[in-house]
């Protein structure tokens, strides 16, 4: 069975974004993840194979154009591995779909929702 991952982190000493999933299943490659912008106040859903690299993205200026340039920083609420990256992809379309902030944070305060969701997709 997955694990979700609630995560609230600050820069280290030097600004770094630090953390580690050590405990995800290397076999489970790919996640759907939930950010935070207390600057917008406002969440923003993804999939990716790498969080850490990810989170890192959306807090610099790589892409100029992306909505989440105007959210820095980004905080990595949450993190669920997936069985595939089509599972993930599914899921992030499942949750943008809702529109809804409060099932965002239901999700957050209830992260065993994103199993359900995957097993009924």
């Amino acid at each position: 069975m997955a694990s979700t991952f609630r995560i609230k982190l600050k820069p280290d000493y030097f600004g770094n974004w630090v953390f580690s999933f050590n405990l995800i299943n290397k076999m489970e490659t790919y996640f759907v993840y939930i950010l935070h912008s207390q600057k917008l106040n406002r969440f923003y859903i993804g999939t990716t194979d790498n969080p850490e690299n990810r989170l890192i993205e959306h807090n610099s200026i790589k892409y100029e154009d992306a909505f989440t340039v105007k959210g820095i920083p980004w905080e990595l609420i949450l993190v669920h591995p997936c069985k595939s990256s089509k599972n993930a992809y599914s899921i992030e379309k499942f949750i943008k779909r809702m529109k809804s902030k409060v099932f965002i944070q239901k999700i957050i305060e209830n992260p065993d929702m994103l199993i359900d969701i995957e097993e009924n997709l």
